[in-house]
Order: structure tokens, then sequence, then C-alpha cells
């Protein structure tokens, strides 16, 4: 039986040999129940030391293959690939059990042949990732520069705007045209922006130029998270998932001090020019190395829902901008935000109305009908919304109360980033024995307790306590996230993995955008408490404020400086326990909707989450 699968090299890929499969084979039952899933067929979660039988998926006839592999040349008789590389039979614990036709050698083969496409999708997700930290320390030389002093945020909320609003729609289109048109076209409209950035001639320009750069920065976000689902078996995508983490992580951290360093020594420009490059070579990689098999033509043409594409923008868009700008440009309860949110609801409704109706809807409804990728949402989703305490208040609280210069406040945080892929890397060694639901309760339960310390801690401490906590923090949302991933994608098909992965990744960044709002809110209102019974007048009345008046010593007495800093160390307090509450939810997502097992469908399963 002959399986496609994604090709990346050249046409003299070796695929990978195993035994084959059996029409209508039906599964061995290992713990995922169709009915408490929603499911109709799959292997299921597997713990260590039970065996499972993978399924068919019957004689094809879908409408797109999976894609477990990276080369593909005929098959040889009585061989069929298995998609891990080599080796075909039961999959226990995580293991392969040696079947007939394993090839070492072959494996070693198709494993080299799709590196280019790897370091593809690393440069991909390096552009994405560096480009929303790059900017933040340029600003003052922006600004000097252009002006638009009053507007200057929107070169963040714009781009984030953009990237948010365009997930979902970039995962329907690679599900209906492919990965690679996708990730193609972001590419280029990445590339686009940047240049046009780079020739910007006032605050207006580059604001809008920025959005086009966040249109080619969703494209790349969710598709290369695709892609390396298609790429990679189960087995393996913990390590390709790891690196991208990595990369990730590695470049939020060099954004900011690359940034610096391009706007001091040489020109703000060059902070958008440098991406040229990088992303040409990106763009060459993958149109040269990137092949999708060709797919059964289907028997209607494809037809994009548009309109659906286009009230679910407008509602993101909407949505967005209340809770970005909503108690910064505006108060919350002011005629702006009113209308904005409840613009939002009634586009919402409207989207809902649009995609019932629709053959193709961008957001289908399988997405929250079906309990593990429903879940895996809602639980992302939290994520997002207690990441915001360390992401944006932690550097705060090292400079106003720590005393920490902006490099060292930023080293505090960048230990998190260290611990996060190392626990992603290894997270598998932990979901191939008590499976993907369990190690994500770990992995939040130890965030729980980390986000629980931080109040804990002493006045005004040591660098080194904080710095403990998001290290251990760190560790803990690597092994909540990458299985929650690599699980809920393991659930579907090719046909549908774009926008699974597409639904993830937008739930995490509308929770990023209402962290950010609400515990804004958070720290302002205990802020203005403190200072409303504070013993001496003329202290600032908001966070921004503080930490300006506390970053210039000697402009305010030792008295007042103290209580400012206490005062922040309150409102950061309070941060961090609405960010364990945000725990205690994803806790709750993940004990009552997630299945106990996630019903995992073999790598060369069909089309369809039933393999047909």
């Amino acid at each position: 039986m002959h399986r496609e699968g994604m090709t990346v090299g050249g046409a003299d890929g070796t695929k990978a040999a195993g035994t084959a499969g059996t029409p209508g084979h039906t599964p061995v039952e290992c713990g995922a129940d169709p009915a408490e899933t929603g499911e109709a067929s799959g292997t299921g979660d597997i713990p260590s030391g039970r065996k499972a039988t993978v399924a068919t998926g019957g004689t094809g006839g879908s409408a797109a293959p999976d894609i477990p592999n990276i080369a593909d040349t005929p098959d040889t008789p009585g061989t069929s690939d298995t998609g891990d590389g080599g080796g075909g039979g039961a999959w226990d614990g995580g293991t392969p059990v040696p079947g007939a036709g394993g090839d070492a050698v072959a494996a070693a083969r198709a494993d080299r042949a799709r590196r280019p496409v790897v370091a593809a999708l690393m440069l991909g997700m390096g552009l994405a990732a560096i480009d929303g930290t790059i900017v933040a320390t340029a600003v003052p030389q922006i600004v000097g520069d252009l002006g638009g002093f009053a507007v200057f945020s929107w070169l963040f909320s714009g781009y984030l705007l953009a990237v948010t609003v365009t997930l979902p729609v970039y995962g329907k289109l690679s599900d209906t045209f492919g990965r690679k048109p996708v990730l193609v076209a972001g590419i280029v409209l990445f590339l686009a922006g940047s240049l046009l950035c780079a020739t910007a001639w006032n605050m207006a320009a580059l604001i809008a130029f920025r959005v086009v750069q966040g249109l080619g920065g969703g494209a790349l976000q969710g598709t290369v998270q695709t892609i390396a689902a298609d790429l990679y078996p189960l087995k393996e995508r913990p390590k390709i998932q790891a690196k991208l983490s990595t990369v990730w992580a590695t470049s939020s951290v060099a954004g900011p001090a690359l940034g610096g360093l391009l706007a001091t020594y040489a020109d703000w420009r060059w902070i958008f020019l440098v991406n040229l490059p990088v992303g040409a070579v990106a763009l060459w990689l993958v149109v040269r190395h990137l092949h999708e098999p060709a797919r059964p033509r289907p028997a209607t043409r494809p037809r994009v829902d548009w309109a659906g594409a286009l009230t679910v923008f407008a509602t993101g868009a909407l949505l967005l901008t209340a809770l970005v700008q909503g108690g910064v440009a505006w108060p919350w309860l002011s005629a702006p935000s009113l209308t904005l949110l409840g613009a939002s609801g009634a586009l919402a409704a409207l989207t809902v109305v649009v995609e019932r109706r629709a053959a193709e809807p961008v957001i289908p409804g399988w997405v929250w009908r079906r309990r593990p990728i429903a879940s895996v949402n809602l639980a992302l989703g939290a994520m997002g919304l207690l990441m915001v305490a360390p992401t944006v208040f932690l550097p705060t609280y090292a400079q106003s109360v720590l005393g920490l210069g902006p490099v060292a406040a930023g080293l505090v945080l960048s230990v998190m980033t260290l611990s996060w892929p190392v626990a992603a890397a290894l997270s598998d060694r932990v979901y191939n024995r008590v499976g993907f639901r369990n190690t994500a309760i770990t992995g939040m339960g130890a965030a729980l307790l980390a986000l629980l310390a931080f109040p804990l801690l002493p006045f005004p401490g040591a660098a080194w306590q904080p710095a403990l906590l998001m290290l251990l923090l760190g560790a803990a949302l690597g092994l909540f996230q990458l299985p929650l991933i690599v699980g809920v994608q393991s659930t579907v098909g090719w046909s549908e993995r774009g926008t699974t992965t597409a639904s993830v990744l937008f739930c995490r960044q509308v929770g990023q955008s209402l962290g950010a709002a609400l515990f804004g809110a958070v720290a302002n209102a205990t802020l203005a408490s403190r200072l409303a019974g504070a013993p001496m007048p003329g202290l600032p009345g908001d966070l921004d404020g503080v930490s300006r008046a506390l970053q210039s010593p000697g402009a305010l007495p030792s008295a007042a400086t103290d209580y400012l800093r206490r005062a922040v160390a309150t409102a950061t307090d309070h941060v961090f326990v609405g960010a364990a509450a945000a725990a205690v939810l994803a806790l709750l997502v993940l004990l009552v909707m997630a299945p106990r097992r996630f019903p995992v469908l073999d790598d060369g399963t069909r089309g369809r989450p039933d393999g047909t």
C-alpha cells in the first residue's frame, strides 16, 4: 500500500520502510473512548507498557493525506512507510517495536533530506519571534526621527493585531491549498513589510507597514508549526518543537539587544533591513527543498470563505483593539471602549451565523465540538493569560523594586527561556508514560506553585530569588505547552492540522492580549489604592509614572522612594496572584474537559480523524 508523503530535498529522497498495513484493520482500544473524546477512532494516548496496533485508513479516497514522511519514492514490494523513520509494527509507550523491513540507512538519508526544510522553519520562526521585541529598544530613535509619540504604541499593537486575527485564516488556507504556498506568501509579505518599514517617512506610514509585516508574521507562526508536525511523526515531534522553542526564546531575548545596538551604532531602519537576507535564505530553502505531494483532485473546486475571513478579521481587530488600548489610550468605561467591545460582540454573533452557512468555514464548528481541541484551545488561552505576569511586569519589578538596570532585569526574565525548551525537549519521556493530559497537568501544577511563591519573596530581596522562580516556571510551562500542542496535532489528519494548529495559537494570542488588559488594570488599581493613602504628597499616579520616578535617583526623598517600591512590589504580587488564578483555570479545563487519553491517529491515517 503506497502512502503519499511530503517530500523535501530532491526527487531522489529515500522512503523509510516498514510493515504494510492491512485495509480495514480494527484498532485495539487504548483508553481513548470515542464517545468521550468525540473522535471516531485512533490509537489513543498510550502509557508505557501497553501496546497498540495502529489503525489503517481504509483504501484511500481521502481529501488529503496525512504527512508522516519527508521522502517519496516508489514502494518496494511488501513494504510501506511507517512514518517514524523506519521500523513498522506496534507502538509501545513511544518505543517503536521493530517490524519487517526496518532500514536505518534509509531513515538516516530521510533525516538528512529534511534538514534544509527544518533550517527554513527555524529561520522563519526566528523572524517572527525577533520582530516582536527588536523594535522596543529603538523607540526613542524612531520617535525622534519620525515624531508621533502619542501613537507609537501602535507599532506593537498593529503588528500583534495583524498576526493574531490572520492565524485562523492562514490555517484554513493551508489545509485547503497546501502549506507551501501559504508559507511562501507569508515570507514574501513579511519581507515586503520589512522593506516598506525601512523606507517609512512618518509614524503613520511605519504603523501601516508594521501591519503588513504582521500579515506575513501570522502566516509564518501558524504554518511553521503545522509543517513541523507534518514532517515529523509523533515520537519525533518533541525534537523539532524543542528546536522551534529554542529559536523563539533566543530570538525574543536577543531582539532588544540587537535593536538597541542597531539604533545606537547604525540607524533604526536597519532593524527592518536585517530581515531581508535572513528571510531570503528561508524563502530559497522552502522553494527549493519543500515539495508537497500531488493530492487527489477534489470533485468540486475548493471555495474560500472570504465572508467568514472578513468577519473573523474584523471581530478580532475590534476586540484586540479594545483590549490593547483600553485603560491606556482611554478609560475602560469610556465611549471608545464600550463601542469597540459592543461592536466586537455584534460581529462575533455575525461570524457565527456566517460560518454556520459557509461550505468551508474559516473556523469550523468541529474546532469547538471536539473535546481534545476545545480543551487545548482554552488551556493555551489560560497560559497566554498568565504569561503576561512574568513577561510584562517582572522587568518593571526588577528595575523598580530590586534596583537593577535594564540589561540585568532582562536577564532575570531570560532564565525562563533557558529552561523552557529543555523541559519541552524532555517532555516526551513523561507523556509517553503518563499521557499528554497528565503531563500537562503536572506542568501547570508546578507553574501554579512557582506563581504562588512569588508574593512570598522578601522585600526587597535579591535578584537570584525571582530568577530561580522564573527558571522553575519556564520548565513547568515547557512541560505543559508542548505535550498539548503535539497531542492535539496528533488527533487530526493532514487536511485539518493547519486549522487545528492555528486555533491553538490564536487562543494563546488572545489570552495574552486579555491578560495585558486585565493585569494592567489590576496593577494600576493596586497602585491607586496604595498611593491614595500615601503619607507624602506629589507621588505619581500610575505604574508608568512610578517606574520613571524610581529610575531617576535623587528625584524623590528616600521615604517616598521606599514607599513607591513597596507599592510596586504589592502591585506585582497581585498580578502574580491573578496569574496563579489563570493557572487554576487551565488545570480545571484539563481536569473537566480534556479526555483522559487523546485519540492519537496513526501517522499514516488519511484525511479525516476516522481514517477514511
